[in-house]
């Protein structure tokens, strides 16, 4: 009988929101636009005169970087979820090193949204949330601008709420 660590980074009983999908090819977008840079640089290195072997070497050893780093894109994106509760926010994500942030409204300081030129070709916002104590921001990529829009201002609502009475 194994131990359910999930449930530590996932309790039971929420309603998980996940992010987009459309966050998967953003993030593999960039990965292909490194991997023809590296191509590039490999086929300068051809052509300045390097030896076809350590050419070669090099292409094999890109291509299995590039398909590892693929096969954990598509696993980090899914590993992304979020939830709101009547008192804090959770956010987690990770694969490898599971990560579960809790966020309590009246902690909120800033509520911040995010999006570079992919995310929002792809209609990506990344939502950011700060607080007093830099160990508890947290980061929710990948949602679509009005789902993103809605979060913030209900957790700016909530944090405003919960810390006027201090």
């Amino acid at each position: 009988m194994g131990i359910d660590i999930d449930g530590a980074f996932r309790p039971p009983g929420e309603r998980w929101q996940p992010v987009s999908p459309r966050l998967i090819t953003a993030r593999l977008l960039v990965l292909a636009i490194v991997g023809v840079l590296l191509v590039i640089v490999i086929a300068a290195a051809a052509v300045g005169g390097a030896e076809l072997p350590l050419v070669v070497g090099l292409l094999v050893g890109l291509v299995l970087v590039l398909g590892w780093a693929w096969w954990l894109i598509v696993r980090r994106v899914r590993s992304y979820g979020y939830v709101e509760r009547d008192e804090d926010l959770l956010v987690t994500n990770g694969i490898m090193f599971r990560r579960l942030t809790i966020v309590p409204y009246g902690r909120m300081q800033l509520v911040e949204l995010t999006a570079g030129p992919i995310d929002r070709s792809l209609g990506l916002t990344t939502v950011k949330l700060h607080t007093a104590a830099l160990a508890t921001d947290a980061t929710i990529p990948g949602l679509p601008p009005d789902e993103a829009a809605a979060l913030r201002d209900r957790l700016a609502a909530r944090g405003e709420a919960r810390s006027s009475g201090m």
